[in-house]
């Protein structure tokens, strides 16, 4: 068992009966499941609004290496820099050399989950660097000292008795604030941190390649004001978030907000095309932009993953899985968690080390069901088993294990052999992994196929 294995069946061993920590999930994500209905209804046939889009990643990423060079071709001619960085560890050191070319004493950073991936916080502290996150989600985990626990909703986790008494701790501020004082007091906090900083650092949630530009969608202004009041803009994307055209923004931003947050469309959609023009008066001086790898060419290499490259990162099947609803997203130990997290991360992180995620699924189709741009996740996650098993990335026990029991599957009268007395005392006494966390199974007295043969006078 892989070490990342211990800590998601450790984790997971006690949030699953927390009763509290499912309370407040359920609370969240019933408000969630109230609105997107009325988001949905903005679209006269959202099914055919999902299989467009789905055909426009598709177009997108087979045509990736094109549509990139077009973006980097397009931002460069308006004063833009572009680096392709391979993995984290050269994302990393190519925002160290910017921040040291430029004496950065403190970065603001708009929410982004590429760089929760390549750990941009950390590396920044260790660099001597104060990492600011003005989204209100993302404050509230840094304060806490948390990662993100969902890809939409950094602190879903929390409610208002819970974020009360983290800012009575960290900031001193009194115990029984409202929503509405505690937004206040961040934004106290915050507004001040965008002019001291020299970097504003943001995500993308789309790259547009016919005008050489990123999209931002959010619902707070912290992102457009992350990359226009310091000097220097650096923007950490992955390859896989273009889209061919500006046109294609008629259809991605409805879905997103709709999916993600159940709006129509969210407050803030921002379109930046390079920094700071000869004839404007805002925005930064310097704009850079990464594009990131660290393992998406993995998935593009495979033409049955490649699909999950499609994703939006709106958090949908996050909130459909029974899995994540039950064990939470900090279980998982990994950037993206939830249904579309075990499809990559075994391909962005080495199948070896994440190869249990795929099987942390009661493979419901849920996920694929609610999936803005259709993707078949469940599909996916079966494909990754698949390739665990071919890449021999399995133990020893557990390859024998399966071959046992596919030999008795095909084999009826192995199937047949023993009453459900003996059955029950298998599996109950002597596998006893079953019933850790679970009550006793009950075979009945015979199978199926033996009591058709009673009914139909020995017919197979």
């Amino acid at each position: 068992m892989s070490k990342s294995a211990a800590t998601f069946i450790a984790k997971s061993t006690i949030k699953a009966p927390d009763k509290e920590h499912r309370r407040k999930i359920n609370f969240n994500i019933g408000k969630y499941n109230a609105a997107v209905p009325l988001g949905k209804a903005q679209f006269t046939d959202v099914m055919k609004v999902r299989e467009h889009a789905k055909n426009l990643k598709w177009k997108a990423i087979e045509h990736l290496d094109t549509h990139l060079l077009q973006f980097e071709k397009n931002i460069t001619a308006r004063g833009a820099q572009v680096l392709w960085a391979a993995d984290a560890e050269e994302a990393q050191e190519y925002i160290g050399k910017i921040c040291k070319k430029k004496n950065c004493k403190m970065v603001v950073k708009s929410k982004s989950m590429v760089t929760e991936e390549i750990h941009l916080n950390q590396y920044l502290e260790s660099k001597g660097i104060e990492s600011v996150e003005t989204d209100l989600g993302e404050y509230i985990q840094q304060l806490d000292g948390e990662p993100p626990y969902h890809i939409v909703t950094p602190a879903m986790h929390k409610n208002k008795e819970d974020v009360a008494k983290l800012f009575a701790e960290k900031l001193g501020t009194p115990r029984d604030l409202n929503p509405t004082q505690l937004t206040q007091v961040a934004r106290e906090k915050l507004r001040k941190k965008y002019v001291q900083a020299e970097i504003g650092v943001t995500g993308a949630n789309f790259i547009v390649s016919d005008i050489g530009g990123i999209a931002i969608t959010e619902n707070e202004g912290n992102a457009r004001l992350s990359c226009a009041f310091p000097k220097t803009h650096i923007v950490v994307v992955g390859i896989e978030k273009v889209i061919p055209t500006m046109e294609d923004l008629a259809v991605f931003w409805p879905l997103l907000s709709t999916y993600g947050t159940g709006q129509k469309v969210t407050v803030y959609n921002s379109i930046v095309t390079g920094p700071r023009q000869p004839n404007e008066t805002d925005g930064p001086i310097e704009m850079i932009v990464i594009l990131l790898d660290n393992g998406r060419t993995n998935l593009l290499s495979n033409p049955t993953t490649r699909e999950a490259l499609y994703c939006i990162r709106c958090g949908a099947c996050l909130n459909a899985c029974p899995v994540y609803k039950n064990i939470g997203g900090h279980s998982y130990g990994t950037t993206y968690s939830g249904p579309i997290g075990k499809v990559i991360t075994p391909h962005l992180s080495g199948m070896d080390e994440y190869k249990h995620l795929s099987n942390a699924s009661s493979l419901c189709g849920n996920c694929t069901e609610v999936c803005p741009v259709r993707i078949n996740l469940h599909e996916l996650l079966l494909e990754n088993r698949h390739e665990a098993v071919e890449d021999s990335v399995t133990n020893v026990p557990e390859l024998l294990a399966w071959r046992l029991w596919k030999m008795a599957s095909l084999n009826r009268s192995m199937m047949n052999m023993g009453n459900g007395i003996i059955k029950n005392w298998v599996v109950n006494k002597v596998f006893k992994g079953w019933t850790v966390h679970r009550s006793d199974l009950n075979f009945s007295a015979k199978t199926f196929n033996q009591l058709w043969k009673e009914q139909n006078d020995g017919a197979k």
